[in-house]
């Protein structure tokens, strides 16, 4: 394989690009307003005498509703509204994928926190008091908490058709294939959840004409507008959603919150409504990652190629669908791994229980897979004699492999390559003195290096180094026959005396970028360097959802296509000033050139008055639906690949980790923003470290433990080690520019190489994430 323009962009990389466009790293256009603390999130909309909403949700995991009293919240001064489902003007169903789940509980209650009622009151205070003063009578049911048995024929149904959400299955070539070694062993991942800082808030305001206005933060707003249109029974015209700032999502925001309760309140009152989670509501009010109980057999032959993987993996949905679905999808198509696998037996399920919903989170099934099959590919290596690393590189996919689908992979895929370049870099020095030293001593510099950190709970003495590898991949887009398409609309014009693009697609900007991105197209497209990007709102079509790290390539395509619609016109228009053909047109510094012809023609005097406007449509090649009985097809528009390298020491003694450092190594097709790609790498591999040691919903019995930053943890800055990155540019021919999705393969590969080194470090057999000190100093 042709070596491609790689690069190794260090953690401390600046540039100060002059053009602003592709492969550049210009400032971000909302950067000075986060980073100066004025920029405006959901949790800041305001509109003068405007309302707060607040929530009642149930406590119990699974009850039925005998009746609900609102008259004594009713009653309380300040109190404008209190809505149950009764008030539901139109379907009182939501649902990403299915339609499955209650705006506000009728019968049933399915889980802990599901909305029962919903308060309008004139102070936020008051809503919630009064939200407390509503009397629900309920009949508790022992919940369903355990996916597998919640299987069984004899296990109470959550849903009228049953517990079962999907089952894919997966089957490619011998049934019953004969390997020289076996290993076998089962998995546990947790639930964690994507802890973005913003909580959910949004403010819904009523425009006098039935219809209204709601203000949100969100990941898709086309999605949300079909939802809440849904419910309040309205065409999409009288539902109008524009995006607020958002603090992070990582797929907590793809599924509705506050979106229809605050519409709701707002037009049963004529006021403008906002609500705004707490932090301890917001663990309640969206989706977290599945949890997974998995059952991994690898077998292979004595020289290390793999001949089959079997592989059973349970998804724990929670009461509700969401996109439970889609991660089957993935955890079962990609489960394996990137390997080249002869035969493959895989059963995926998701599963309703009444612990908390499971929808969308960065790595989407991918990341609850990868732990089991890298886990076990270290198994393998162990017993097969064979380097880790060596044995992946035997079995890794390329150009042209053929996937467990029977999908080639027709663009690069340099899982080799990857692992060589994270393994041929330097290892950090172990400067740990195993000596013990007075404890009225100041701890030494490098002993805050140490697990334990400042609390000098260590000087050396019981730490042990280990190193792990994992590669890891992920689709790219939606995938499975889902019609993925995004709109753009371009419009140049001269403003000021200058040329002036605005780009407008409902595409949500997360935090990831992409307004940045958008610019940057239009620039390179165009050749003009203001570029305005126009509010995110449901005014124009849709941009999808701002995940399965789609946004760069589907919406970057849209840009793209729309650019160069407009492009077009303009050439169309210099020619017919000029009176000539004008041969090798371009788009330079505000200028229309033809080379050829030696011609140079200001765009802002070619334009004048006029304006330019185009909108486009785009979708990338079509994927299909795999066949339910063998899970064949072109399931995946595209692949992204990542690696990771991992080094850990471990205090063995009292079960402390410090991850030393993390080395990545990706290919990203094209780097459209450089800074950019570096942030989205080491932010994936932040959260797959969380994962992998700290992160951790704990549910028992269907009730969250922890839903505070006091008791869920996740990494600060003291956690994240020094990061060294290999980004690879493998132009995929079929992508805009080339690109491949970044943000989350890294927290793919990440956790399992943090799990691996671990291992190494004390020979223990962990086969559970996250990894917490008593599984380390436990040995019993």
């Amino acid at each position: 394989m042709t070596s491609p323009p790689s690069r190794t962009l260090p953690a401390d990389r600046t540039s100060a690009p002059e053009s602003g466009g592709i492969g550049d790293s210009p400032q971000r256009p909302d950067g000075t307003l986060k980073v100066t603390g004025q920029f405006a999130y959901g949790s800041d909309l305001w509109m003068d005498g405007m309302l707060w909403g607040a929530t009642l949700r149930s406590p119990h995991p699974f009850a039925r509703i005998n009746s609900i009293g609102i008259g004594e919240a009713l009653a309380t001064p300040g109190v404008h509204a209190v809505l149950t489902h009764d008030d539901v003007p139109g379907t009182n169903r939501c649902g990403l994928e299915r339609a499955d789940q209650p705006v506000l509980a009728e019968d049933v209650v399915r889980y802990q926190g599901e909305p029962v009622a919903v308060v309008a009151a004139d102070h936020p205070e008051i809503a919630r008091q009064a939200a407390r003063k509503i009397r629900v009578s309920y009949d508790v049911l022992a919940p369903v908490t355990d996916p597998i048995a919640a299987l069984e024929p004899d296990a109470p149904s959550i849903h009228p058709a049953g517990n079962l959400v999907r089952h894919l299955k997966l089957r490619k070539g011998l049934a019953e294939p004969r390997a020289d070694v076996v290993v076998t062993a089962d998995y546990h991942v947790g639930m964690q959840d994507q802890a973005f800082l913003g909580p959910e808030a949004g403010l819904a305001v009523p425009d006098g004409l039935g219809g209204v206005d709601l203000y949100v933060a969100t990941q898709w707003l086309h999605a949300d507008q079909r939802q809440v249109c849904a419910a309040l029974g309205l065409p999409p015209e009288q539902v109008r959603l524009t995006l607020a700032g958002v603090g992070g999502a990582f797929g907590g925001r793809e599924d509705l919150s506050m979106h229809v309760h605050a519409c709701l309140l707002a037009l049963h009152t004529g006021k403008p409504v906002k609500m705004s989670y707490n932090r301890e509501e917001s663990f309640f009010g969206h989706v977290h990652r599945h949890p997974a109980t998995m059952r991994y057999e690898h077998g292979a032959a004595a020289d290390g190629q793999l001949i089959y993987v079997k592989a059973t993996i349970f998804l724990d949905g929670g009461a509700y669908a969401s996109s439970t679905p889609a991660v089957v999808g993935n955890a079962g198509t990609m489960g394996v791994g990137p390997y080249v696998v002869p035969n493959v037996h895989v059963d995926c399920y998701g599963v309703y229980t009444n612990n908390p919903p499971a929808g969308a989170m960065r790595g989407f099934g991918s990341v609850q897979a990868a732990f089991g099959y890298e886990a076990q590919m270290d198994k393998l290596a162990a017993a097969l004699g064979l380097d880790p690393v060596e044995l992946r590189c035997i079995n890794g996919m390329r150009l042209g492999a053929e996937a467990p689908t029977g999908q080639i992979v027709d663009s690069p895929a340099p899982v080799a390559e990857l692992l060589r370049l994270v393994q041929r870099r330097p290892l950090p020095q172990f400067r740990h003195s195993p000596e013990a030293e007075s404890a009225e001593v100041a701890p030494r510099p490098e002993l805050l290096d140490l697990p334990g950190g400042a609390a000098n709970t260590t000087h050396g003495e019981g730490v042990r180094r280990g190193v792990g590898y994992a590669v890891a991949y992920k689709n790219v887009g939606f995938s499975e026959g889902f019609d993925d398409y995004s709109v753009a609309r371009v419009r140049l014009e001269v403003s000021g005396g200058e040329p002036t693009v605005t780009v407008h697609t409902a595409a949500a900007e997360v935090g990831q970028g992409l307004v940045t991105v958008e610019q940057q197209i239009c620039r390179t497209e165009l050749g003009v360097q203001r570029v305005v990007t126009h509010p995110k709102d449901t005014s124009v079509g849709s941009g999808g959802s701002s995940s399965a790290s789609r946004q760069t390539y589907v919406t970057g395509g849209a840009v793209q296509a729309a650019c160069r619609r407009v492009r077009d016109q303009v050439f169309a228009l210099a020619r017919r000033r000029l009176g000539q053909p004008l041969p090798d047109l371009r788009l330079t510094d505000g200028h229309v050139i033809s080379v050829g012809a030696d011609a140079m023609l200001p765009i802002a005097d070619l334009l004048g008055s006029q304006v330019i406007e185009e909108t486009v449509e785009w979708r990338h090649r079509p994927t299909y639906p795999v066949d339910p009985e063998t899970g064949q097809g072109f399931a995946h528009v595209q692949y992204a690949f990542a690696a990771h390298r991992a080094v850990v020491d471990v205090d063995t003694e009292l079960g402390l980790v410090k991850v030393v450092e993390l080395a990545c190594a990706q290919d990203v097709g094209k780097a459209i923003n450089p800074d950019a790609v570096l942030g989205q790498i080491h932010g994936g591999s932040a959260q797959g470290l969380g994962l992998a040691i700290m992160e951790e919903i704990q549910v028992s019995d269907g009730r969250i433990r922890n839903p505070s930053f006091t008791d869920y943890l996740i990494p600060t800055i003291l956690d994240m080690p020094p990061m060294e990155v290999d980004v690879l540019e493998y132009a995929d021919p079929q992508a805009p520019y080339g690109v491949r999705g970044v943000g989350e393969p890294p927290t793919i590969s990440s956790g399992p190489a943090v799990a691996a080194a671990i291992r190494a470090a004390t020979g223990l057999d962990l086969r559970r994430v996250p990894i917490r000190p008593e599984h380390l100093t436990d040995t019993e």
